[in-house]
Parts: C-alpha cells; sequence; structure tokens
C-alpha cells in the first residue's frame, strides 16, 4: 500500500512539473502576477482574492503585453514563472509575500552569474532621481531614488496608495494587503523606462512654446512695465515666448485665510486693475504677438469674500455661509474644486490666460487631502493638468515634482532655490538623474531665485538654461535683482545673447527630441549611462550628459580664472565616433577624457559627427515661428558612417498628435568612399497649420571652399562661411514633398 502511494505522489509530482501555458496574469491562492512587459511584473496580494484593477495615480495602464510566460507547478505548491527577462519563483504558503515565499531572478548586463532579488533587498547602488523641490536649497540635498541603478532592478511599492475612481481620488479596498512593481532589466536602461512609460503613461507631448524663452519676475508690475519689457526684448535682440505674471497681477486685500509667510495675500484671483486697467486687451495683445501669459497661483487659502466671484461661488456651491463660515479649500470635495476651478480661473481663461503656475508650499498646513492619506501635491497636479487640457489642446502644467506618474503631468518647477556655484553644480546633475525617474522638464530659475549677483555665475547658469526643457528666468521681489540679461554687463550681455540665438536655433532639435521623451521615454537630459551602460566612465562624470541624441553638455559650475574668465573642465567623449566643439568647430577623437578650457562666451558643448542636426534661422518667437527654411548642419562623419535622425513637427498646441496628425522629415549623412550623400527625404504626414514648401540651408563644417557639391544631381552654388570653417550650401523654396539629395566630394 505504501508503494502505490508512493508511485502516485511521484507521478503528481511529475506531472507537476510539466511547463504548461499560463494565462496572463497568472493567480495563484490570493496572490496575481501580472507581467507587464518581460522586464516588469506586478504582484499583489489580497485577502479572499480581491485583486485590484483600479488605477492609481502611479499605475494607468496594467494591460500584461509579456507573451511569453511560462509556467511551471512543482511539488510543495511551489511555482516558476519565467520571461525572457526573469524568473520568479513563489511558494505558495497563504501568507503575503515574504522573505521566504518569493524570490525573482535575473541577469544584470553580461555577467553570467544570475543574481536574486527579494522582499528584503535593498538598494546599494541606485542611480538616483529628482527632488520635490529646490526651495531655499543652497547645494547639494539627498534626492528621492529614481528607476535606475546599477543593481539591475527597482521596486515601485504601491501599497495602499489611493485609486481613482470615475476620474476622482478614493480609498482602496483594505483586503488588498500588497502591490508591488518589481522592474527587472539589468543595464538595459531603456527597457526600464520603456516598461515605466508602459504601466504609468506616456509623457504627453508639451505645447511647444514652453520650451522657449520665459520672463518671470516677482514684482508688481503694471500694464505699461510688461510692454515695455517686450520692447526691450525686441530692442536687445532676445527672443520671448512666455510672459510669467506674479502674484502682482490679483489683489491682495484679504482680511480672512490661513496666510502664508506672514500674509493673506498669495493667493488671490480678481484682477489688480490699479496695476493693470484692461488686462483682456494686454494679453490679447501679447497674445496676437506670440508671447503667451502665464499666471501664479497659490490656492491654498481658495476663493474668499474679498474676491470679485464670491458670491457666485458660493452659490454654485450651495452653502450657507451664514451658518458654514467661508469655505475652506478642499481638494478632495469634487463640488468644491469644480466650483473653485469655474470661478478661480475661467474668467482669466476666456482672457486668454495660456495656463497656470501652481506654485503650491502648503503642505505644511494642509499635509494631506482630506479623506485620504494623500499629499496634495501629487493630486493637485493631476486635477490642474486635466483642467488644462479641455478644448482640445494639450495639458500644460507647471508645479513641483509629485514623484512616480507625475510625468504625465508636465513641466515641473524646481522652486527658489538659492543662487550660487554649489547649487548650479547640483541643479546640473539633478537635471540628469531627474530623467531616471521621468520628471524631463525641469524649468528652473536659471540664476537662482535669491542671490546670485555675480554676472560670472549668472551667464554661466544661462549655458546650461540653453541644454535645459525650458529657458526661464525668475527672481525674488528685490529692486536690485532683475534677470533681464542686457543689464548685468556688456561681456555677460553679449555670452547669453549667443545662448538665447543658439537655443532659438536650436528648436526643431530641440522640439524632436522631446518627442523622444513622449514616444521612447528617453530623457531630454539623458544621464551618459543609458547610451552607454557597459562604459565605467559613463557613470564618473556627473557634471556632463546627453541633450537629445546628437548633443553632450558640460555645463561650467566655477568661477574662471583672468580676464576672459577661463574655465577648465574634464569632459568623457564617448567612442565609435568623432565629436566637434559646437562653438569652435574642433575636431576630437571619441573615447577619450579631454580637459576643456572655457572662456565666457563658451561651454563644453558637442555634437556627434557624421549626423544630421535640424535647425532653423533664428526668430525672435523660437516656438510659433513656421519653419519655412530648414537648415541642416552635418559635421564631418568617420569613413562608412550612415546615421539619421528624424526631424518632428506638429501644430505645437493641440492633442491632434494622438490622431496622427503630425510630420517626420527622414535626414540622412553618409560617407562612403571620399563621397558625402545628405539627403533630406520627402516630409510624410500632415498637420493644421504646415509649411507646403520650404528652403533649406545646408550647413557643411570642416568642407573647404573648392570641394564639388550637387542638389538633385546638378551644381551647385556654395557659400564659404568663416564661423563654421565650412561652406553653406543654400537651397531655394520647394515642395516639402520632393527629396533633396546632397553630394560632396
Amino acid at each position: 500500500m505504501r508503494n502505490i502511494q508512493r508511485t502516485i505522489l511521484w507521478i503528481a509530482g511529475l506531472l507537476f512539473c510539466l511547463p504548461s501555458s499560463s494565462s496572463n496574469p497568472v493567480v495563484i491562492g490570493n496572490s496575481r502576477f501580472t507581467f507587464i512587459t518581460d522586464h516588469l511584473v506586478r504582484m499583489e496580494y489580497a485577502q479572499q482574492g480581491k485583486f485590484l484593477n483600479d488605477s492609481t495615480l502611479f499605475a494607468v495602464d496594467r494591460t500584461p503585453r509579456c507573451t511569453e510566460v511560462k509556467v511551471e507547478r512543482k511539488e510543495g505548491n511551489r511555482y516558476i514563472m519565467t520571461t525572457p527577462a526573469m524568473r520568479v519563483e513563489y511558494y505558495n504558503d497563504g501568507f503575503p509575500f515574504g522573505q521566504t515565499n518569493l524570490f525573482v531572478y535575473f541577469r544584470n548586463g553580461d555577467s553570467p552569474k544570475e543574481k536574486r532579488w527579494y522582499i528584503a533587498s535593498r538598494q546599494s547602488r541606485n542611480l538616483l532621481g529628482a527632488v520635490t523641490t529646490l526651495d531655499d536649497v543652497e547645494g547639494p540635498i539627498d534626492r528621492q531614488e529614481g528607476l535606475l541603478s546599477r543593481d539591475g532592478w527597482y521596486l515601485i511599492n504601491d501599497t495602499g496608495k489611493e485609486v481613482l475612481k470615475n476620474g476622482w481620488v478614493a480609498t482602496r479596498d483594505r483586503n488588498h494587503v500588497q502591490d508591488l512593481y518589481l522592474f527587472v532589466y539589468g543595464n538595459d536602461y531603456k527597457a526600464a523606462l520603456k516598461s515605466l512609460q508602459t504601466v504609468s503613461g506616456p509623457s504627453p507631448m508639451t505645447r511647444k512654446y514652453v520650451h522657449g524663452s520665459w520672463y518671470c519676475r516677482w514684482w508688481n508690475y503694471t500694464d505699461e512695465d510688461y510692454r515695455q519689457l517686450v520692447r526691450e526684448y525686441r530692442e536687445h535682440d532676445f527672443p520671448l515666448d512666455i510672459m510669467v505674471f506674479d502674484m502682482g497681477w490679483h489683489t491682495q486685500n484679504a482680511k480672512v485665510g490661513t496666510g502664508h509667510a506672514g500674509t493673506r495675500g498669495w493667493t488671490g484671483y480678481s484682477w489688480n486693475r490699479k496695476l493693470i486697467p484692461e488686462p483682456e486687451k494686454l494679453i490679447k495683445d501679447f497674445k496676437d504677438d506670440h508671447i503667451y501669459v502665464v499666471l501664479n497661483e497659490h490656492p491654498h487659502d481658495g476663493i474668499r469674500p474679498h474676491e470679485d466671484s464670491y458670491q457666485a461661488f458660493v452659490r454654485d456651491l450651495g452653502v450657507d455661509t451664514q451658518q458654514t463660515g467661508v469655505p475652506l479649500f478642499d481638494a478632495g470635495n469634487r463640488d468644491y474644486m469644480n466650483a473653485f476651478m469655474k470661478h478661480a480661473h475661467q474668467e482669466s481663461d476666456s482672457m486668454g490666460v495660456a495656463f497656470w503656475w501652481l506654485d503650491w508650499q502648503q503642505d505644511y498646513l494642509y499635509p494631506l487631502v482630506r479623506g485620504t492619506n494623500m499629499k496634495h501635491l501629487p493630486w493637485m497636479n493631476h486635477i490642474y493638468y486635466n483642467y488644462s487640457s479641455g478644448n482640445h489642446l494639450r495639458g500644460a502644467g507647471f508645479s513641483r515634482w509629485a514623484g512616480w506618474g507625475d510625468h504625465r503631468h508636465p513641466i515641473q518647477f524646481s522652486g527658489d532655490a538659492v543662487g550660487n556655484w554649489n547649487l548650479l553644480r547640483f541643479e546640473v546633475d539633478l537635471t540628469t538623474t531627474s530623467g531616471n525617474a521621468g520628471c524631463f522638464f525641469w524649468a528652473h530659475d536659471l540664476g537662482g531665485f535669491y542671490d546670485g549677483t555675480d554676472p560670472e555665475l549668472y551667464t554661466r547658469w544661462t549655458q546650461f538654461g540653453l541644454l535645459n526643457s525650458s529657458l526661464r528666468i525668475h527672481s525674488v521681489y528685490d529692486e536690485k535683482l532683475d534677470r533681464r540679461p542686457w543689464l548685468w554687463g556688456v561681456e555677460a550681455e553679449k555670452a547669453m545673447h549667443r545662448i538665447y540665438h543658439l537655443r532659438s536655433q536650436l528648436m526643431p532639435y530641440i522640439y524632436s527630441s522631446v518627442r523622444q521623451c513622449h514616444t521612447d521615454m528617453l530623457p531630454l537630459n539623458r544621464g551618459m549611462y543609458i547610451e552607454y551602460p557597459d562604459e565605467e566612465k559613463a557613470y564618473q562624470y556627473p557634471g556632463q550628459f546627453l541633450f537629445g541624441d546628437l548633443l553632450l553638455g558640460a555645463p561650467i559650475t566655477a568661477k574662471g580664472e583672468g580676464e576672459k574668465k577661463i574655465a577648465t573642465q574634464e569632459v568623457w567623449l564617448p567612442g565609435g565616433t568623432d565629436w566637434y566643439n559646437f562653438f569652435t568647430g574642433e575636431r576630437q577623437e571619441g573615447g577619450q577624457v579631454i580637459k576643456t578650457k572655457s572662456p565666457l562666451e563658451q561651454f563644453p558643448l558637442f555634437i556627434k559627427g557624421g549626423c544630421p542636426l535640424p535647425m532653423q534661422p533664428y526668430t525672435e518667437r523660437m516656438c510659433s515661428t513656421p519653419l519655412t527654411e530648414l537648415i541642416v548642419r552635418c559635421y564631418p562623419g568617420k569613413e562608412g558612417a550612415n546615421n539619421t535622425y528624424i526631424l518632428y513637427e506638429d501644430d505645437g498646441l493641440t492633442q491632434d498628435y494622438l490622431q496622427g496628425k503630425y510630420a517626420t522629415t527622414r535626414l540622412n549623412y553618409q560617407k562612403s568612399g571620399g563621397q558625402t550623400i545628405i539627403t533630406v527625404s520627402p516630409v510624410e504626414g500632415t498637420y493644421e497649420g504646415q509649411p507646403r514648401k520650404r528652403a533649406y540651408r545646408i550647413e557643411l563644417p570642416g568642407i573647404p571652399v573648392q570641394a564639388r557639391v550637387s542638389v538633385n544631381g546638378k551644381k551647385a552654388r556654395t557659400t564659404p562661411n568663416q564661423e563654421l570653417n565650412g561652406v553653406i550650401v543654400p537651397i531655394k523654396v520647394m515642395d516639402i514633398h520632393k527629396p533633396v539629395v546632397i553630394k560632396i566630394q
């Protein structure tokens, strides 16, 4: 009898070991494993199998996309689940996930040895992420962890976080005990970021103008002051796209409220018509000139009796203020927020205000959204971004960083930092590591909010701003501190003028790089290790980064020497290509560390050789001027080079891009047998306002004047250019659907 029992057990064990195809997700008792991608598994434990399908602010799409999940059941209630990137071993002992019942195995890079993750594993080599704010910060501070780690894995714990039901925040079922998202990627950092995009949603396309030049200052400007600012930008030949109205735009005579910073005046929604008598006309005039107006807002005190809209607000809210008093700001109350948005924003929105600067600093007053365990910032960012996306416009947020999932609410405001060299140095590194968490679009206070009165420091900060998502200046309420570039001395103005013009010229490339954030979840400011994960030096130079695919920046973050303020800096140039100094045209071979020396008007900025760089002629409205002349600049490539860059275009404002209304242009560079061929392929796709014809200017640094150049088979006229140390090939206006082929011999 005992032998028969042993035989039965042996057969049963054999059957349990047989591989069986399984649906995805995999449910085992009170546990559910959803393999969202090859590199990402969601692991839930829920009493009575009450698993969670509602979205959270982090997880908005848990659709399982991994099609190769192999499930094996072993003896003793043990299971093995395998994808191309990981192996999950689980012992169903009836308890939540712990140190003895759940293990995940994977390989890290080219290492032949497997690594093991379990519930008590801790990060030891995390590549860091973002911060919520730099308010009052003078130098380096602790950062949050990012998704990318040399440990090869990262865990996002969404346990207990609020869910979204019918578009509003709600608490989750207490039976849902654990909600873990394990990213396993080795050193394939792009796969990790792509998995984050899959579960947390893509970073949406921004309104193009947010990537332009901003003027922002805390000051009580009048209507005429604002108009004079615009005139000065034009007179001094600086571009301008956004004008920010700080708190002076609204009245500040509140008698009730919690207040902040010793005053009740920071929250306000009624126009100060003593300073700005006709805001409708001012905003319209600016908008007609393609300058967009943004309003600062501190909403923590809500709408109070001194506001023009107060009576209509409480009437819509349906409250008897004689009984209840002034309604307190209540972000968790849907009725309150609907009435608030209507009466706080709609009047100004109807005037043409572009979007609102949510300057939330009041978690110390109101730590949590009422009825939840959620802080205000992530929820407010969600509400404000969705509100701003009405009328088929793309959303436009402008607020502090709120953590996982907040990449869906661009752009980010980094707060009121102190202007000094230590903070600039930290901000450069922070901007790069923030991309590891999906925080792609910092709009820093260039020069710092406080202090920062050294023209050299401000100039170097502006050079860093060239390689930010926005070229935005700002400063505290101080008569002596105004960051208009022409107020900082001749040498500083000259250097910053060059940067502002270059920003305008680079906008086609910058906007195409923003598109990569949306489609591929690749940061705009990209850590070197994302592209070169196997190179140890990619981890050793935190002061440099890739800006898109083609540019490498290493901003100066220390004082220079001598009259020309020459700053010395080491820069690592990856191998496999030549690199060219963008300012001098000097060629450097890749695969080495070089020591650069930069006078005040330059900084270490390099471009890959043999890659087409899309640009445009300088324009004072860099984000709204139609691209009727496309500049393609190509630095010499190595023999055998064959590189393509995709220029992206759309209307820059609406959500039409989600319906495929956009255009791409393939730009190709080939070099073989002493001949270079540059091809501008026909434009593919259409969008509203698209130019049907355009001229071209092919810029060829390093090409001698005597070179033979043809365009579409015909000998071309070339113009020597001393600044490029090369030639320019002008091409007359032609249909965008016709190819342009330039051959150089």
